[in-house]
């Protein structure tokens, strides 16, 4: 059973779409997801990010520098609306989300997707800033064991 997804979800897919429309793209992809992820900024995947020290302007930066190196090497006809990447990433936060047992699909899940689409320009981006999956996992379980003692005390 798949499970329902939270409104920062939706609210990060609707800001990835916007954000390829910034980058003038007709396809979104797994760069557009996480700076959607850090652009909503309240969900537990932007948490894990702030903690480890990945700025707005450092992911973007380091998402403009390889989008501009993959353009420079490769030109794509008709890119589809979705990426195999994203595909990818939406069904990998699913098994995510199933994996640690929650009942929603968060940011947090997405997060952990991205960290294990290798060859992704998010992947890339979140390697080049130090992030790996493991410590993400880490950090998820620790920021969500909080967040539910906090809201059951």
């Amino acid at each position: 059973m798949l499970p329902r997804s939270s409104q920062q979800v939706a609210e990060v897919i609707k800001l990835a779409n916007r954000i390829a429309s910034e980058y003038e793209l007709e396809y979104v992809g797994t760069e557009h997801v996480l700076l959607a992820i850090q652009n909503e900024g309240t969900g537990v995947g932007a948490a894990v990010l702030k903690k480890r020290g990945i700025t707005a302007d450092k992911l973007r930066a380091e998402i403009d520098k390889l989008i501009k190196k993959q353009m420079e090497e490769t030109w794509v006809f008709g890119r589809l609306p979705g990426t195999p990447h994203f595909k990818n990433v939406v069904a990998g936060a699913i098994k995510q989300c199933q994996e640690i047992g929650a009942k929603e699909l968060c940011t947090e899940h997405l997060l952990l997707a991205l960290l294990l689409e290798k060859g992704s320009v998010a992947y890339k981006a979140l390697k080049a800033l130090g992030l790996t999956h493991d410590h993400a996992l880490a950090d998820v379980r620790e920021l969500t064991a909080a967040g539910s003692k906090a809201t059951s005390g």
